[in-house]
């Protein structure tokens, strides 16, 4: 029970204050004058003012309330390098029976995990939350167990009570990390990019020489090793070996008495692609597709076009100048002999035999083809003649033989049951049927895949592979009725660059390919085949355990599923024949770019307020009650401020100055100064 006097005044006190003002002139007036009875009207003016302020004597039916004490807890992944996890909860088990032990304060602990997306150690977002979750004037001191690598101490709270810090880790650690920068997400293949590389040592550093072996590894297969220098910036230049996603991981080995190993691999995922893609077109006459093949090369901007049109064949004479016909003179022998393997792509675009390309060039078009390059044929009616480009060399590598029969009737390209699993034309059925085409040229068929089919189910278009080289017959030269947009046309852009980069080897339309796509800790697991069925994949982790997933199939030719690793690293996946490999988690996890324990980073909080940072290898401190705004942190102890909250249950109110009581004591004194002047 607590007693105050308060005021309620019945008028404003600015009214209040010129009442006074002229109360006391008129008392001084009368005390000058001579006045008998002034002081008694001194004592009425008095009363009546005390009267305008309403005063009024209030008691409170109080409930002290206890303090409150944050206990927070780190409990991310640096906390758990050596025996900092031990230490913390030994610590945090001490605290809270002694905090619990002490009159009148309730504990609250909290738990501070790894922050979301490599985000770090959010400790000081937790501290804020936890607070906002309780009444500040209760809570008399937080202490933080923790190595105070925090990683949001810029974002200091209001803190209403002292913040301690009791830091984890021993005076003797010492981690050696490596860290890469410079890494690009794309690189040209066969052209060097240079990553900047950095072995660094931290903490109480054993003498030890200047040098440290550092393994590279790319997509997992056996490292080499070499000596770099430690604690200097390294220059390393690194050329990737083939398009697509190159994984470069960097190790140092753990050295004796090093704090972790979390932080001496590095995993770089680089993705490779061509400079350039050089492409030679060769058109046998001119004719309206011949421009469809122009348009779709030249409009991406990573091909390097070199287009020739035969004009006039040799057996034509006419008279016209041959300076008036062509710009330059065909360089035959320079691109069929002495360059063919510049090329990524050789288009044959309704070429026949007109004895302008001998057969001895055709021929080593054949071996540029089994050697790794790429042919596509868009045949014409030339193709069934007999100067049809497969009575040539170019037999040997050619998927189908024409029959000699030219249809000449509407038909609607399909697609295959294969083609609905390639890459190439997946994907590409139409919901409303596309527009005819009016001629096909009738092959048979020898080998390859058939992806697409025209009149009466003969083969349209054909892929094959020779050697580590490709090859492709498409046996219609109308594909261009679609860009036209004949009866609605259809997807002729895309049908033709897929098939142009196929045969530039793209990854990404690998027909038979294996491969992961990583979110964070998470991988979709991806197997494309055109097989019906495939075995489950064989996942490897960074420790060396292996797990068998089964995948299921989502499209025609596309098996997925998801994966979640339990640690960051490099992982191997394997079905069948087919391998890969994928990094999970960032190159350097933030928890490990610094684990050497420090308190620098969390002393502007802890100063705040006058607390106090202490090593827990020092033992547990004592804990003390302080007032508030002296020191709260000593040798060997740390103070709570003890807050004497209250909950105030009941509240009654008596005036000091009832009406009736003033209007008897103002009446009296009025009276009595009154009579007095009277008598006199």
């Amino acid at each position: 029970m607590t007693g105050t006097i308060l005021f309620d005044p019945l008028v404003p006190w600015p009214i209040w204050a010129g009442l006074a003002v002229l109360s006391v002139a008129a008392i001084v007036l009368a005390g000058w004058k001579g006045l008998s009875g002034w002081a008694l009207r001194a004592l009425a003016a008095i009363v009546v003012l005390g009267a305008l302020t309403g005063p009024v004597y209030q008691i409170e039916d109080r409930s002290p309330l206890s303090d409150i004490v944050l206990l927070v807890e780190d409990r991310s992944a640096s906390q758990f390098l050596s025996d900092r996890s031990e230490q913390t909860r030994e610590a945090a088990e001490k605290l809270a029976s002694t905090i619990s032990a002490r009159e009148n304060t309730e504990l609250r602990r909290i738990s501070v995990p790894d922050g979301r997306d490599n985000d770090g150690t959010q400790l000081m977002s937790v501290v804020s939350e936890a607070l906002a979750e309780e009444p500040r004037a209760r809570v008399s001191g937080i202490i933080a167990l923790s190595d105070g690598r925090v990683h949001d101490a810029e974002q200091i709270p209001d803190l209403p009570a002292p913040l301690h810090l009791l830091m984890t880790g021993r005076d003797s650690d010492w981690d050696r990390r490596l860290s890469v920068s410079n890494a690009p997400a794309f690189a040209i293949i066969g052209e060097p990019v240079t990553l900047t590389l950095r072995i660094e040592d931290s903490g109480a550093v054993p003498a030890s020489g200047a040098f440290a072996p550092l393994e590279i590894s790319v997509d997992g297969a056996a490292p080499t090793t070499h000596q770099v220098p430690v604690g200097q910036d390294i220059e390393l230049p690194v050329t990737l070996p083939h398009g697509g996603r190159n994984v470069i991981q960097f190790t140092v080995p753990k050295a004796d008495g090093e704090l972790t190993d979390r932080n001496n691999t590095a995993l770089i995922q680089i993705n490779g692609v061509r400079d350039r893609l050089r492409v030679l077109l060769v058109s046998g006459e001119p004719h309206p597709g011949g421009r469809t093949w122009r348009n779709l090369l030249k409009s991406d901007s990573s091909v390097d076009l070199v287009h020739f049109t035969i004009l006039r064949p040799p057996e034509k004479q006419d008279g016209v100048p041959v300076d008036e016909l062509s710009l330059i003179a065909f360089p035959t022998r320079e691109l069929f002999l002495e360059k063919v393997d510049d090329f990524d792509l050789i288009i044959f675009d309704r070429y026949k035999r007109r004895g302008i390309l001998p057969a001895i060039y055709l021929d080593n078009v054949a071996g540029y083809v089994a050697d790794g390059g790429a042919v596509l044929v868009a045949a014409g009616p030339d193709f069934a003649t007999a100067d049809s480009i497969f009575r040539s060399p170019l037999a040997q590598i050619l998927p189908a033989e024409p029959s000699a029969r030219v249809i000449e009737e509407r038909f609607r390209p399909v697609i295959s049951e294969l083609g609905n699993r390639h890459p190439v034309t997946e994907g590409l059925e139409p919901d409303t049927p596309w527009g005819s085409w009016l001629r096909q040229i009738d092959v048979d068929q020898r080998a390859g895949q058939l992806l697409m089919t025209g009149i009466e189910d003969r083969p349209l278009l054909i892929l094959d592979r020779i050697g580590t080289g490709r090859v492709a017959l498409l046996a219609s030269d109308h594909a261009w009725l679609w860009s036209r947009g004949y009866e609605g046309g259809g997807p002729q852009l895309e049908l033709l660059r897929r098939l142009a980069h196929w045969m530039m080897k793209e990854p990404d339309l690998e027909e038979e390919a294996l491969w992961a796509e990583a979110q964070g800790q998470t991988m979709q697991i991806l197997r494309r085949t055109l097989e019906s069925e495939i075995g489950p994949v064989t996942v490897t982790r960074p420790d060396g355990s292996a797990e068998s997933v089964t995948l299921e199939e989502t499209s025609p030719g596309r098996f997925e599923t998801t994966y979640d690793g339990p640690e960051i690293g490099l992982y191997r996946l394997k079905e069948g024949d087919h391998d890969a490999v994928i990094g999970l988690g960032p190159a350097a996890p933030r928890e490990f770019e610094e684990t050497i324990a420090t308190a620098s980073l969390m002393e502007p909080a802890v100063d705040m307020l006058r607390g106090g940072v202490l090593r827990l290898e020092d033992g547990l401190p004592g804990i003390r009650s302080v007032r508030e705004g002296r020191p709260a942190a000593g040798r060997g102890w740390i103070g709570l401020t003890p807050r004497n909250a209250y909950e105030t249950r009941s509240v009654s109110q008596t005036p000091l100055l009832p009406g009736w009581l003033v209007l008897l004591l103002s009446a009296a004194l009025i009276i009595g100064g009154w009579l007095r002047e009277g008598r006199r």
